[in-house]
């Protein structure tokens, strides 16, 4: 038996493309944020493990981009001289993923948002490609 070739066809349950990778998202960005927390950073290296993160992440199914975003300056100082460095932080972290199945994408993110003092997963938006090629997204219900 061939592995399935589309997001829904991972799952055990009927999930819709979209419910499918709904769920892979989520998947992805948890992966980010407790792969890589408490690695040592500095504004030198910052930019080398954002890179390095999308990498890692641009290997899984269905993305189809990724953007990492580290800002060492975010996050507290651990240690004293020449003991001191940083280590990456939720308030450091912003990551964007990109997820396409078919006429399916889904974009989510991770950005630790301070009114809450918490890294907040969330869905930024779910598109469809409709039959005659154009995006279209279906709660947007302004058009015709």
């Amino acid at each position: 038996m061939d592995p399935p070739t589309d997001a829904q066809g991972f799952h055990r349950a009927a999930l819709s493309p979209r419910e499918a990778l709904l769920f892979e998202a989520g998947v992805k960005l948890g992966g980010v944020f407790h792969q890589y927390l408490g690695m040592p950073v500095s504004p030198e290296t910052a930019p080398g493990l954002a890179r390095t993160i999308e990498r890692a992440v641009a290997l899984q199914p269905f993305v189809t981009d990724v953007s990492v975003t580290i800002d060492p300056e975010r996050g507290p100082v651990a240690g004293l001289g020449r003991f001191s460095y940083r280590y990456l932080t939720p308030e450091m972290l912003a990551v964007e993923v990109t997820l396409q199945d078919g006429a399916t994408t889904v974009v989510a993110g991770l950005d630790h948002r301070s009114d809450l003092n918490y890294p907040l997963m969330s869905v930024l938006s779910v598109d469809t490609v409709e039959a005659e090629g154009r995006l279209g997204d279906p709660n947007d219900r302004s058009s015709g």
